[in-house]
C-alpha cells in the first residue's frame, strides 16, 4: 500500500484545526460503514499498526476503533480525495461497526438484518491481475502460458476444472448423507470451484470478453422474487 502522509491538506479554520473526515467503507463490497475524523496522530497510528484509528472529538484524544469491543477496523487501503482533505479508507472490518451492533453506522432499520456479505467485490482485484497479463503477457507466468495457448489452453482447464467441481460436490454431499465430518470435502469443494472461475475469467481475457458483459447477461435474467 502507497500512501504519502504528507499529501494531506489538513486545514487550519478553528473550528476543524487539524481534523479531516474519515470516511470508511468494507472493502468486500464498497459498502460504506461510518465517518469519522482524524488528524496527524490517527492517521500516523494507523499507518503504523494496520488497525484504524481516529481522532475522537468528544474525549478529544486518539481513539484506537474497537479498543474496548473488539470490532477493530482493518486497514486494506487508503486513499485522498481530489482536494487532498478527506480519506477514505477500505477495511476489513473484524465484527459490527457501530456501536449498535450493526454492520454499519448507516444500518438505521432494525427490521431485519442485513444480508451476509460474500465479498465479490474482491474479483474486481483478480480480474485487473489477469488483464494485466493479457496485456503485458509476463515471462513465467502461468496465466500468460494460459493465454498464448490459445482458446484450447483456458477452455480446457475449465472443461477439467467443471469436472473437479462435480467430482468435489458429490463428495461433500456424501460424507452429508454419513454425518460425518465435511472439513475436508467442503475445502475440496471451494478449492475446485475457485480453479473454475480462475479458468473461466481467464478463458474471458483471452477472447476479449469483459465479465461486465457476464454480468450484464445476469443482471437481464434475474428475477428477483
Amino acid at each position: 500500500m502507497t500512501f504519502d502522509p504528507a499529501a494531506v491538506a489538513w486545514p487550519e479554520v478553528p473550528a476543524m484545526a487539524g481534523l479531516v473526515p474519515a470516511i470508511v467503507q468494507d472493502r468486500s463490497d464498497g459498502r460504506v460503514l461510518m465517518l469519522a475524523w482524524a488528524d496527524r496522530a490517527a492517521l500516523a497510528a494507523t499507518l503504523a499498526s494496520g488497525d484504524v484509528h481516529f481522532h475522537s472529538r468528544s474525549r478529544d484524544r486518539l481513539w484506537h476503533k474497537g479498543e474496548t469491543s473488539g470490532n477493530v477496523l482493518r486497514l486494506a487501503a487508503i486513499a485522498l480525495d481530489c482536494d487532498g482533505d478527506a480519506l477514505l479508507l477500505s477495511v476489513d472490518p473484524l465484527g459490527p461497526t457501530c456501536h449498535r451492533g450493526t454492520r454499519s453506522c448507516f444500518d438505521l432499520s432494525d427490521a431485519s438484518p442485513p444480508a451476509p456479505v460474500q465479498g465479490f467485490a474482491w474479483l474486481e482485484t483478480l480480474w485487473a491481475t489477469i488483464a494485466d497479463r493479457a496485456a503485458r503477457r509476463p515471462a513465467g507466468s502461468y496465466t500468460t502460458s494460459l493465454l498464448e495457448a490459445g482458446v484450447d489452453g483456458a477452455g480446457r482447464k475449465v472443461t477439467e476444472e467443471a469436472t473437479e467441481v462435480l467430482l468435489a460436490a458429490k463428495d461433500d454431499a456424501v460424507a452429508e448423507m454419513a454425518s460425518g465430518p465435511r472439513e475436508a470435502t467442503r475445502a475440496a469443494l471451494s478449492g475446485e470451484a475457485a480453479d473454475l472461475l480462475f479458468h473461466t475469467l481467464v478463458l474471458l481475457a483471452q477472447r476479449g470478453l469483459e465479465p461486465a458483459d457476464v454480468v450484464a447477461v445476469l443482471r437481464e435474467r434475474h428475477r428477483p422474487g
